[in-house]
């Protein structure tokens, strides 16, 4: 499916740094040294935008991306390159260029402003943050103090009915500080191992 496109463009994009791509919202993620700056969905590339890069782009008439999450629309900060960008490597690499530089100044800033509620972190819902009061974690410095492990533990022995697993890599994600989708299938199973013994 988006297969040819993701190979060129992460062969395009070598020059930027470490490049891996995970499945995310439907499609993969391009990652340089961690930090994501593009998408290819739909067989297309998607790049990653500002404020002022997202001007440029919708000026182009080019469209975010959008993926339904429970039913309702979420407008994605990933813009489809037209044929035309994508058929320009030195432009392409250059706009990625720029993508990448943002998002890892935005990643910085976020590590200094760390938010305090748990309702606040990725992936976590006020729903969560209820369930691990009740389980006696009050806020994030508990959390990362009692781990990933520990707390889905102690939310499942609190919570009256059965709880996903999906609420387990949920909270290793919160406490990393990104998207559930991007645990490493290592640190999945090393959880898993640890969780059965």
């Amino acid at each position: 499916m988006d297969k040819p496109i993701l190979k060129d463009s992460m062969r395009l994009f070598k020059p930027l740094g470490r490049i891996k791509s995970r499945s995310m919202f439907g499609g993969f993620g391009i990652f340089a040294d961690e930090t994501m700056f593009a998408l290819v969905v739909q067989d297309k590339l998607h790049i990653r935008a500002d404020r002022t890069l997202a001007k440029q782009f919708k000026q182009q008439g080019l469209e975010p991306y959008v993926y339904h999450k429970r039913g309702f629309p979420v407008v994605t900060k990933y813009f489809a390159l037209s044929d035309a960008w994508y058929n320009d490597c030195d432009k392409t690499l250059q706009v990625a260029r720029e993508a990448l530089t943002q998002a890892q100044s935005e990643k910085s800033t976020q590590a200094e402003t760390k938010p305090t509620r748990i309702k606040d972190l990725p992936n976590l819902r006020l729903a969560t943050e209820r369930m691990l009061k009740k389980a006696g974690i009050d806020n994030v410095a508990q959390l990362e103090e009692a781990g990933s492990l520990e707390a889905y533990k102690a939310i499942r022995d609190t919570h009256v009915s059965e709880v996903s697993l999906e609420l387990l890599w949920s909270l290793e994600g919160a406490i990393k500080g990104t998207h559930w989708s991007v645990v490493p299938q290592s640190r999945r199973d090393e959880l898993i191992a640890r969780l059965h013994h």
